[in-house]
């Protein structure tokens, strides 16, 4: 049996640190967001060949496979219940049709992308994952991985798609949360920055505006009054875990803005930055950010 790995960041990558997206959510749902979206992902891969990685989940598309089998899903704290039963279902979803379909779209849009899941390459290690009063099933966590096969795919000019399907050390597929998987895979390739991309502008305060920055004071703080809920709990937890483990900038910004990608990359300031200390990053710029 292969011992877990601890994640070991990329120190000395080949090419500047690209830009990590996480894609899921209504966004794979809305074929015109979509084609808009990644037509502005080809984009910047056009323009620096090498600069951008794609991270996907694709829970509705899963919902209706499962529903079409006539089988109930569950969801629990963000994290769908996963039975045994269900994994080849969902893996023939997320690694398969939809992770396939991405990447022809991308092509189609002239950018050179290439499919992969989690366990692709030694990227990320996973485990199962507990949970303190439910049994979540195949549900699975990263706790190690290599950049060496994003690195490798970036000097090549690809740009990576990457589905969050892993496997466990005995290599039985697990689920990973797409939030979860971003969260890690940052930490692992050191990305200039990891945003996920959802359908809503951002993090909402308790009074309904849009938070600029989002603290671990303050998440803790929303989680607990109900103001986060759902599945922005794992993607706020991932994204602050992120800012610590990794001191890679997030952002939680919406696609229903127009160019957002492109804003980012002007270093206008975008959705809600999650920051890991009590003091907000002064940059906000993609194409200025820290280097790890």
């Amino acid at each position: 049996m292969i011992e877990p790995k601890p994640i070991r960041p990329c120190s000395s990558p080949v090419s500047a640190a690209p830009l990590l997206l996480k894609l899921g959510g209504a966004l794979l749902d809305d074929a015109d967001a979509l084609d808009a979206t990644l037509r502005s992902v080809a984009a910047l891969h056009q323009a620096v060949p090498g600069s951008v990685v794609l991270v996907h989940g694709g829970g509705s598309a899963v919902d209706r496979q499962l529903a079409a089998l006539s089988w109930t899903s569950e969801k629990r704290e963000g994290i769908r219940i996963t039975p045994p039963a269900h994994m080849e279902q969902i893996a023939g979803v997320l690694a398969g049709s939809l992770n396939t379909t991405l990447v022809a779209r991308l092509i189609a849009a002239g950018a050179g992308a290439i499919g992969l899941s989690l366990t692709d390459g030694f990227l990320a290690q996973c485990e199962l994952r507990g949970a303190p009063d439910f049994d979540p099933g195949r549900v699975g966590s990263v706790v190690g991985g290599s950049p060496t096969i994003i690195q490798t795919l970036l000097a090549a000019r690809f740009l990576p798609v990457i589905s969050s399907i892993g496997a466990d050390a005995t290599g039985q597929l697990v689920n990973v949360n797409a939030d979860d998987a971003a969260s890690a895979l940052a930490r692992i390739i050191r990305p200039r920055m990891l945003v996920f991309l959802t359908d809503v502008s951002g993090v909402r305060a308790p009074n309904g505006a849009t938070a600029q920055h989002l603290t671990a004071r303050d998440a803790a703080d929303w989680i607990s009054n109900g103001t986060i809920s759902g599945g922005m709990i794992p993607k706020v937890r991932g994204a602050l875990e992120s800012a610590e483990r990794s001191n890679t900038p997030v952002v939680i910004a919406s696609w229903r803005e127009a160019a957002v990608l492109q804003r980012l990359q002007r270093g206008e300031h975008v959705g809600t930055r999650v920051i890991a200390s009590e003091s907000p990053r002064t940059s906000h710029a993609w194409a200025h950010a820290s280097k790890p």
